[in-house]
C-alpha cells in the first residue's frame, strides 16, 4: 500500500480483534467500537461482560487509538478523511460476517463516545434491519446547525441511546436529535438520560444491553 493511501484511508488496514466462536459457527456478530485514547482490547472488556456464547465479538482499532481527530460536533471537513474511513472500516468489518453466513439482521452495532457516536452514524448511513444498535453515550455526528439529513429505512431496527444529561462530551440535546432522526428512519429507539452520570457505561446500560441480547438470540 502507498502512503497516499493510507492517508487517504487511515484505519484501513488497523487489526480486527475477535472473542467469542469463529464467525462461521456463530449465530451472529456484535460490532464493538471503541472511544478515543482507547483500544479494541478495552472495547472487548465490555463485550466481556455482555458476552454470549454463540455471538462472535469483532472489535476493529482505530489508526493511533482515535476515530476521527475534532469533536463530534466538529465540521465534518475538519474529521476527514478519518470519520470516511472509520465508516469503511465498520463497513468492512460488517462485510466480514456477511461472508460467513451472517446476516445484518444477526448483527447488533455497540460502541462507547467515539464508538457510539459511529454506531449511530454507522446505521443512518448504512441503512437495513440490524439486530440492534447500543449506542453509549453518542450522536449523529456533525455541527450544532446542520440539518443531519438521512434517508433510508431501519426497519425497526432496535437502537438504544443511553447518556449522562451534563455529560462533557456529548450534549444531550444530540442524543434527543439522534433518537428523533433514527426513529424518522422506522428504528424502534429506547432513550435513556442518567441525570450527573460521568463520562463512562453505567452498570444499568450494561445489565440493559445483555438482557437484550440475550432475548434477541434467543429467537430462531
Amino acid at each position: 500500500m502507498t502512503i497516499e493511501a493510507n492517508r487517504n484511508d487511515p484505519h484501513r488496514d488497523q487489526p480486527v480483534h475477535r472473542l467469542g466462536p469463529k464467525l462461521e459457527d456463530a449465530a451472529g456478530a456484535v460490532i464493538m467500537l471503541h472511544g478515543r485514547g482507547a483500544t479494541a482490547d478495552d472495547i472487548l472488556n465490555l463485550a466481556q461482560a455482555i458476552y454470549h456464547p454463540r455471538l462472535t465479538y469483532l472489535a476493529p482499532s482505530a489508526a493511533g487509538n482515535a476515530w476521527y481527530p475534532q469533536t463530534f460536533l466538529a465540521p465534518r471537513e475538519e474529521n476527514e478523511p478519518w470519520l470516511s474511513s472509520a465508516l469503511k472500516k465498520i463497513a468492512s468489518v460488517a462485510q466480514l460476517a456477511k461472508d460467513s453466513g451472517i446476516p445484518s439482521d444477526r448483527i447488533v452495532v455497540c460502541g462507547f463516545s467515539q464508538g457510539a457516536c459511529l454506531s449511530a452514524e454507522f446505521v443512518a448511513t448504512h441503512p437495513g434491519r440490524y439486530a440492534g444498535v447500543l449506542a453509549f453515550t453518542g450522536g449523529l455526528i456533525g455541527p450544532p446547525d446542520s440539518p443531519l439529513d438521512y434517508s433510508g429505512d431501519l426497519l425497526g431496527t432496535p437502537v438504544f441511546l443511553g447518556s449522562g444529561d451534563q455529560d462533557p462530551y456529548i450534549p444531550w440535546y444530540r442524543v434527543q436529535q439522534t433518537a428523533d432522526v433514527l426513529s424518522g428512519m422506522n428504528a424502534q429507539v429506547t432513550l435513556q438520560c442518567y441525570p450527573g452520570r460521568p463520562h463512562t457505561v453505567s452498570g444499568e446500560e450494561i445489565m440493559y444491553a445483555k438482557k437484550f441480547i440475550f432475548e434477541t438470540f434467543a429467537r430462531p
